[in-house]
């Protein structure tokens, strides 16, 4: 007798392994990946469908929404699919549902949509208790040879129900149309193509599998996507992008106006308006652009300024897209205006090509085409091997009836016979006509209105049908040749549904080297107009229109005052120098208006609230400029090196301990000689080849000094002599035409300047 003490129930403390953290997290982490990878984000190629793909198909044929039946309720497709096939929320089994309907996300689409399903505005579809769907035509032939025992068949996650492991059907879907995909540590982006293409090229690669790459390119000529538009890349770059299984295209959106009168402007996109107007027409866009979005860009565009030469822009889209482009004026290039908006918006794209996929082990790799078509067709020969010994094997149990049929009616008598007096006629009957089993279940199971004479014709006429049918069936099963000729009559057959001349298999994408690009700058767009701009000592800037007189007094806020004004065009980049050695660009057409006191310079640069402003001028092209620090090290740059792409600016000037930015001047045509001055009131004169021109660093010494550092530096044309202005109101100047006293080497100490040069030690 047991101990009644003694604890039955199980330690659940025992179910615990002791483990290292990093082997279990490794080992839990493979297994996540590895089903990402195989069940969730890559096609597979056979079929090129997705687990979630594959389900939804299923649960639609289970529920014979053939396209000859009436739609049924998304809500109940749904709600099969996650509940008996796919363990995941009715959110992803929607969308994913959602995405085979849309003509504008699948070139061929696997369901038929009734109601909203979005559009290419970027709207969401409706709920789905609201809409409908049932399969359409393309989907039938996926599926087509599920009922001939082409495929295995699975259990489902809770082993209650089974589904196919693959679609058998001939259809080429995997690049008919594309997939899209991220795994862990992968992904795979495979664009839609044409399937009358598709099927040239596997048709070519049957014939001849030593067929070249480039013969394949020929047949297929690259992608074709739902929404058309224009693939612009050379056919180097797509027949290599193919061969490897990666690369990318450009992919732009087509300017086209079927209500011009002309041919020539119904190609270039151009409305005539009369009195010399005209406006473009938007009628393509890239794949996955949203319009919506697209014509806010083009709108976002026009309001920044970075499209003067577009006044607006409307979309009158109905069923077709129709997004109209009205310049600002009829004298606009229209190429200018095209180039501008593929250059400023999504309607020009690049569509990353991975061929990333699982091959029949659903071991995950990447192809390029012709391995690709390889595999697929490798796949097709196994299914037609698996249908046609299916069949076989039908045949062969239905021969076994005939045959037992037969023996039947010619031994009828006896048979009624038997029937009639035998207890147990089955046993009897095998026994005497030498029948198996099932021949004899099938007799005793025949109806006597079958046993007309003419039934026993029908037979003989069967048999001999089946057994016709028996012998070339097994001379294509033992046949690699007549199996290749049996796939490419079927491909032929299918063809016809998507040839070139009917609405679904009309080619959409348009493959043209795009002509050269026609090269501007966006500043070529800016309205040119004088304007002049005001630098606060605080740092608040403005540009009144016009070149106003520099010496007008403007208002400031309170305790603020003018530090630099100048005269520039809104074409033009102004230089903004900081102490600190950066420098800022700005472009003179983003400048606040001078109704105010303007805006501060910090919220357009990124200028440290601690650091003054050195210098503000107006870029000139293939300028130099005179940089120099209050250390007494400077060094010659070129005005093209100090443009800044950001708001961070651009570090020209390094700088030490506090020296600062003190000098930046603008070296005119002809100048050879530089002048420095020190605090110390020390003048020296150098060949201005002795200075480096430099993009960044500190330069090299200009003058040495003991105490203090420099005041002052300027170039200057040797044999005019060095100027200098003169004090009161600055207009006076003087020029010292004889210097050789202050013409030494670089970083000499020097001496002191002529009589009448200015007390504060600057040249102006």
């Amino acid at each position: 007798m047991s101990d009644p003490t003694e604890d039955t129930e199980s330690d659940p403390f025992d179910a615990i392994v002791d483990a290292p953290f990093d082997a279990a997290l490794e080992e839990r982490y493979l297994v996540y990946a590895l089903s990402t990878i195989t069940a969730r984000s890559l096609p597979d190629l056979r079929d090129g469908l997705k687990p979630v793909h594959r389900r939804l198909l299923w649960t639609m044929r289970q529920l014979k929404l053939d396209p000859s039946n009436t739609f049924k309720k998304s809500a109940r497709v749904v709600g099969e699919v996650i509940g008996k096939y796919h363990p995941h929320g009715d959110t992803a089994a929607y969308d994913a549902m959602v995405r085979l309907a849309q003509d504008f996300s699948l070139r061929y689409p696997l369901v038929e949509g009734q109601g909203n399903f979005g559009n290419i505005d970027g709207d969401n579809a409706a709920a789905y208790r609201y809409t409908e769907a049932r399969l359409t035509k393309t989907a039938m032939q996926l599926m087509e040879g599920l009922d001939a025992g082409t495929v295995d068949f699975i259990p489902t996650y809770n082993g209650e129900e089974e589904e196919p492991e693959l679609m058998p059907g001939l259809f080429p879907n995997l690049l008919a149309n594309g997939a899209s995909g991220i795994a862990v540590g992968m992904a795979t982006n495979i664009p839609s193509h044409n399937v009358a293409e598709v099927i040239d090229a596997t048709l070519e690669l049957i014939d001849n599998p030593h067929v070249e790459h480039a013969r394949l390119m020929e047949l297929m000529q690259g992608p074709d996507f739902a929404t058309g538009g224009q693939l612009v890349d050379s056919a180097e770059v797509i027949s290599h992008a193919y061969e490897t299984g990666r690369g990318s295209f450009r992919l732009r959106g087509v300017f086209h106006a079927p209500e011009a009168e002309k041919a020539e402007d119904q190609a270039l996109g151009i409305e005539r308006l009369g009195g010399g107007q005209w406006q473009l027409v938007i009628s393509e866009i890239p794949y996955q652009v949203q319009k919506g979005k697209l014509i806010e860009q083009i709108a976002q565009a026009i309001s920044d300024k970075k499209l003067p030469i577009l006044e607006d822009v409307r979309d009158e889209s109905d069923e077709t897209i129709r997004i109209v482009l009205v310049p600002r004026s009829r004298n606009v290039d229209p190429e200018l205006l095209k180039e501008s908006i593929f250059k400023l918006t999504d309607m020009e794209t690049r569509f990353g090509l991975n061929m990333n996929v699982l091959d029949a082990n659903r071991t995950p790799m990447v192809m390029g085409l012709k391995e690709l078509l390889q595999n697929w067709t490798a796949a097709q020969i196994e299914i037609l091997q698996r249908r046609t010994q299916h069949r076989l094997d039908q045949i062969a149990r239905r021969l076994e009836l005939v045959e037992g049929y037969i023996i039947a009616f010619l031994n009828l008598d006896r048979i009624i016979e038997i029937i009639r007096t035998e207890d147990e006629p089955k046993k009897v009957m095998i026994k005497e006509f030498e029948l198996s089993d099932r021949q004899a279940e099938a007799i005793l199971d025949t109806r006597l209105r079958s046993l007309r004479k003419l039934e026993e014709m029908k037979l003989r006429d069967e048999k001999t049908a089946l057994l016709e049918e028996q012998d070339e069936l097994e001379k294509l099963l033992g046949s690699p040749a007549r199996q290749r000729t049996r796939l490419k009559k079927d491909l032929r057959t299918l063809r016809k549904d998507y040839a070139e001349d009917t609405k679904l298999g009309a080619r959409r994408t348009r493959i043209e080297e795009a002509a050269a690009t026609v090269e501007f700058s966006m500043d070529a767009m800016i309205e040119k107009e004088p304007v002049t701009v005001i630098l606060s000592q605080k740092g608040w800037i403005r540009a009144a229109k016009g070149h106003v007189d520099l010496a007008q007094e403007f208002k400031y806020k309170e305790g603020d005052e003018l530090a630099f004004i100048l005269h520039a065009q809104t074409t033009d980049k102004l230089l903004i120098a900081a102490g600190n050695g950066r420098f800022y660009t700005l472009g003179c057409d983003k400048l606040p208006g001078a109704r105010g006191f303007g805006e501060p310079v910090r919220t357009m640069i990124d200028l440290e609230s601690d650091t003054s402003i050195a210098k503000m001028l107006v870029h000139k092209s293939k300028g130099r400029l005179l940089l120099a620090a209050s250390n007494g090290k400077g060094f010659v740059a070129e005005t093209e090196e100090l443009l800044a792409e950001t708001r961070k600016g651009r570090q020209v000037v390094n700088l030490k301990g506090d020296a600062k930015l003190a000098v930046i001047r603008e070296i005119g045509e002809g100048h050879d000689h530089v002048a420095c001055v020190g605090d110390n009131r020390k003048l020296i004169v150098f060949n201005l080849e002795e200075m480096p021109v430099m993009a960044r660093g500190q330069g090299v010494m200009l003058q040495r000094y003991r105490d203090g550092g420099l005041s002052d530096a300027t170039t200057f044309v040797l044999g005019e002599g060095l100027s200098w202005q003169m004090g009161g109101s600055g207009e006076r100047t003087r020029t010292e035409t004889d210097i050789h006293l202050w013409k030494v080497a670089r970083s000499a100490a020097g001496r002191l300047p002529p009589q009448g040069f200015p007390k504060n030690n600057r040249f102006d």
